[in-house]
């Protein structure tokens, strides 16, 4: 996804962070950014602990909240510049969810950072263990979406280049409000991240394409950093034939709101394609065209109501999705372009090619393909028979298909009678499966993301066990076996003779 402020809201962890915005204009390439510099100046701030101190990081999540408030405008009219967002929708899927989730992350924070006591074997007589969050070090945020401040690492964020007036604001108006010694914004281009990538990290965390995924997986290994990828991927719905025309209606209209009102279709989790059966199928056809007119009106183009295609590269891309001769033929709704203004209509597809790319292909636009099956519950296989998406959304009523989606089916979250919802809960995971992702982040999911769980165990000098060290005979093993099966029963009578064997060996 390619906004530049929605996952501020996501990974609050306390970390340094330098962040990194592309630019629109080209730079020179292999030039010197004086990375290791920077690098070097927030390593040695994380070593000396202020970022680690609860104080810190509640004080930058309120710099964000700061932020939100006083620049809410000037982020609601980037967001307009770069994808043609109404404030309303940007308000929704950006600033307010970010809002929420601040309030959230600080509401638990404290919870989140205080070690948790654990349970050593009740042989080690005088001892004590817990397990204390620690911040993993300096991580290297690839993206728009993850803003690491509650955990306390050094972290640099690049966000996407695609989207320069939500870069600019981020780079000349966020170091006011966050601590600018340890956070800093630095804009450049494509040339940057990859030599931000030579660098060593320890986590990378990447939101984009399964192309440049392995890109940043195949660099990581250079210095084995752990990597966490959220990709995305072909991501359906599975539309039942609802008995109820009221049922119906509200999962259209979700389902449209879903595909063409967020962000026109330009994002990870939202709909790639349906599938419906084959008897449906024309209904449903023209029940999404009666609900499209009264969500977008007659002229959707002029309704102010679908965000724009982020750049030209993009929509020539889908341009060409659409134009493939096979495709042409399939499409039963929509389909004009205005390249000028970066605009394409809701465009619905019956039963295109399988074999051609609008179905082979991440789509990430306003186009949404129909495909039929002859039973709702061929959906299993035909979803099984692909990539696993980073989320299944399913519409039915019907309990034995809502169980075999959850056995039969691997996604990295599956929604039943709505779509997007998970994106907004603090208290789910999130994250994809296979080549739509690994690793899992909001909320505290977030917050272990980019913490290392560090086990912490302490004795007494006072007590101890002969028998744990050598010369080893049999005795000592008999006393081993009898202590790790907490059998102190056994234990008692090996001590006093009255135990001589365990399976065949016998006390010489």
């Amino acid at each position: 996804m390619t906004y530049i402020l929605y996952i501020l809201d996501r990974d609050f962890k306390g970390y340094l962070i330098l962040i990194h915005c592309n630019f629109c204009k080209p730079m020179e390439s292999k030039r010197d950014f004086g990375f290791e510099r920077d690098l070097e100046h927030m390593r040695e701030c994380y070593r000396k602990g202020r970022t680690k101190e609860a104080s810190w990081r509640v004080s930058q999540l309120k710099g964000l909240q700061k932020f939100l408030k006083e620049k809410e405008n000037e982020v609601l009219m980037a967001l307009k510049q770069d994808l043609g967002k109404h404030p309303a929708e940007a308000f929704r899927d950006e600033v307010g969810i970010l809002i929420k989730s601040l309030s959230f992350v600080l509401g638990n924070l404290k919870q989140w950072m205080s070690s948790k006591k654990a349970q050593l074997p009740r042989l080690a007589l005088l001892s004590s263990a817990e397990v204390v969050p620690e911040p993993l070090g300096l991580v290297l945020v690839f993206s728009s979406w993850n803003f690491p401040l509650a955990a306390g690492n050094a972290v640099i964020l690049k966000p996407s280049e695609l989207a320069p007036a939500c870069s600019s604001l981020l780079a000349n108006t966020l170091p006011t409000y966050l601590d600018n010694t340890v956070i800093k914004v630095i804009e450049g281009g494509p040339d940057v991240g990859e030599q931000l990538l030579e660098q060593k990290w320890d986590k990378i965390f990447f939101t984009g394409s399964s192309k440049v995924g392995r890109i940043v997986m195949s660099a990581a290994v250079q210095h084995l950093t752990p990597v966490t990828l959220e990709l995305g991927g072909k991501c359906p719905i599975v539309l039942d034939s609802l008995s109820w025309s009221w049922e119906r209606e509200v999962a259209v209209n979700r389902i449209l709101v879903t595909k063409f009102g967020f962000c026109a279709g330009q994002a990870c989790i939202g709909i790639d394609y349906a599938i419906v059966e084959k008897k449906f199928a024309s209904n449903l056809v023209e029940l999404m065209k009666i609900m499209m007119k009264k969500m977008f009106g007659e002229n959707p183009r002029e309704s102010n109501s679908i965000a724009r295609i982020i750049n030209k590269h993009h929509f020539l891309r889908l341009k060409n999705l659409l134009n493939d001769p096979l495709v042409k033929t399939s499409i039963v709704h929509g389909g004009s372009m205005d390249e000028d203004n970066l605009f394409i209509e809701p465009t619905i597809l019956l039963d295109p090619p399988l074999q051609s790319a609008v179905m082979t292909e991440e789509i990430f636009g306003p186009i949404l393909p129909i495909i039929t099956l002859d039973k709702i519950e061929d959906s299993i296989c035909f979803i099984n028979s692909r990539p696993r998406p980073l989320a299944i959304y399913v519409f039915t009523k019907n309990e034995a298909l809502k169980r075999r989606m959850v056995s039969e089916t691997s996604s990295g979250s599956l929604v039943f009678n709505d779509a997007v919802i998970q994106f907004a809960a603090d208290n789910l995971p999130f994250g994809g499966v296979g080549e739509s992702g690994f690793g899992k982040y909001h909320g505290k999911f977030s917050f272990d993301t980019f913490s290392h769980y560090k086990a912490v165990a302490k004795r007494s000098f006072l007590t101890d066990f002969w028998f744990r060290f050598p010369p080893w005979n049999n005795y000592k093993l008999l006393l081993l076996d009898c202590a790790l099966n907490l059998d102190y029963f056994g234990l008692l009578l090996v001590i006093l003779g009255l135990k001589r064997s365990r399976k065949g060996f016998n006390i010489n």
